[in-house]
């Protein structure tokens, strides 16, 4: 049922709308990393916006195994780009701690350099973030709040895996792109063996409600559950709004 050419036509038109209402001759500045999500993204910002207008930054932590797949990207749509390898920042962060690092912060510090990166880059070039999540890992919170989950617009975050590569093929990506099984970048696993389930299972669940494995849909649900702050504005406080106490 999903329109893949529509859908692309109507996403680069709310783009366009977007930087004529938002910065209207700013640059797009999309982070890189080689996975669907950042080629697609871009592509879409290269059609909306023209090559010119669209800046890749690839953004390695030390050596990047993968890293051919996203230099193949910025060839392929022929962008301006530029390699800023974080490894440095990160174990100088690290070092100047006064308190040995959960195992948690560790793995959200790079993208949250990485987003600090991308700002830089577009304040320096009169840029705006481009958001490269999907509505997929956003179900499920797998994105750090303030890392790769913030931006100054969002394409995808309302499209499933599936559906972003439906896209992908409608922008005439390289196949290897589209495909490419997504890993977390720190033990080499892929998103799905780290979820449980895989993106399949859970985009026709956000479509249409139905699973068939009880353990999968647990899984889901309970992790849709505990995320699902990540996806609001922080509480802030507002002067004159009683509290659940004082009701």
């Amino acid at each position: 049922m999903f329109d893949a050419k529509k859908t692309t036509e109507q996403c680069v038109a709310w783009i366009r709308s977007f930087f004529e209402e938002n910065g209207k001759g700013c640059n797009a500045v999309v982070g890189i990393s080689g996975g669907k999500d950042s080629s697609i993204v871009a592509a879409l910002c290269v059609k909306a916006l023209g090559k010119d207008r669209v800046i890749g930054v690839l953004m390695p932590n030390g050596k990047q195994r993968d890293i051919d797949m996203a230099q193949l990207l910025v060839k392929n749509l022929d962008i301006r780009h530029y390699t800023i390898n974080i490894q440095s920042a990160l174990e100088g962060l690290k070092k100047e701690m006064p308190f040995e690092l959960s195992k948690q912060s560790i793995i959200n510090l790079p993208p949250r350099l990485r987003m600090t990166t991308l700002y830089a880059v577009a304040q320096s070039h009169n840029g705006r973030v481009a958001n490269t999540c999907n509505l997929s890992e956003d179900w499920v919170g797998y994105s750090t709040r303030y890392g790769d989950a913030a931006g100054d617009f969002s394409p995808c975050s309302h499209l499933t895996v599936q559906e972003m590569k439906a896209i992908g093929r409608e922008l005439g990506l390289p196949e290897v792109l589209i495909e490419k099984p997504p890993i977390d970048g720190l033990t080499g696993r892929t998103d799905e063996d780290c979820l449980g389930f895989t993106y399949l299972e859970l985009d026709r669940y956000i479509r249409t409600g139905e699973i068939e494995n009880p353990r999968s849909k647990e899984r889901i649900d309970t992790l849709h559950r505990r995320n699902a702050f990540k996806l609001k504005l922080m509480p802030a406080f507002e002067p004159g709004i009683a509290t659940m106490e004082e009701q």
